[in-house]
């Protein structure tokens, strides 16, 4: 159940961090933490905020978006239940590059970096869980610069896809994306225009690789998708 700001005893959800604090860190953590919920479209930070938080997703989808040239705006992921975002910044001594989104309903959860920083200074473990956090987005955003840059529409949409499948899985039928996108936010994840994310979408269709419903995808051929991300 989803607690008010009155309530105490939110920061077991925190999961794999929780078990890295000893008693005392932890009613400093319940302390500090907050419900932050956030309803679909509503915004969490915004480009040139000051980080006085860091966020942590506890239930629904949030984007990570930046505007570009000519006010176009690039989604750089999506974040999922059980991963921080809005940490960058904070840990650079910047504002705020993105904005985030909520792509659904969603339950997010608020730490004051002074919380944060406490922690930081006084348990090596904790530390090093952001350290590799912070590690393992850099390596994401090598890879993905790689594929927006050098690979075609087709492989970008097909890489999209399966990063979709391996981040939010299937609904029941096994098949089905558990992420309802539109065609534009699977553009700008793809860093292709709306158009062409239609017509390789469509492509895909009569290849027998996928099956739409709406913002419903269906994966019908895993494999052949695959390789046509591996072939770019």
């Amino acid at each position: 159940m989803w607690k008010t700001a009155s309530d105490k005893g939110l920061g077991h959800l925190l999961r794999d961090v929780w078990s890295l604090l000893n008693e005392e860190e932890r009613e400093l953590l319940d302390k500090e933490i907050r419900p932050f919920p956030c309803k679909k479209a509503s915004t969490v930070f915004s480009e040139g905020d000051i980080p006085n938080n860091l966020f942590y997703l506890y239930e629904g989808k949030i984007k990570i978006l930046r505007e570009g040239v000519y006010g176009r705006f690039h989604i750089s992921r999506i974040v999922k239940p059980g991963q921080f975002f809005g940490m960058r910044p904070y840990f650079a001594e910047e504002t705020c590059s993105s904005t985030a989104i909520a792509v659904e309903n969603s339950k997010v959860l608020a730490i004051p970096v002074e919380a944060i920083e406490a922690l930081l200074k006084g348990n090596t473990s904790f530390c090093r869980y952001f350290l590799k956090a912070l590690a393992k987005e850099l390596g994401y955003a090598e890879r993905r610069t790689v594929t927006l840059t050098q690979k075609h529409v087709r492989g970008r949409l097909a890489e999209t896809l399966l990063i979709l499948k391996e981040n939010f899985g299937f609904e029941n039928d096994g098949a089905t994306l558990s992420i309802y996108l539109s065609r534009e936010e699977l553009a700008t994840l793809s860093n292709m225009t709306v158009s062409n994310a239609i017509r390789t979408l469509s492509t895909f269709v009569s290849e027998r690789m996928l099956a739409l419903d709406g913002k419903r995808i269906k994966i019908i051929d895993c494999d052949r998708l695959q390789k046509t991300a591996r072939s770019g």
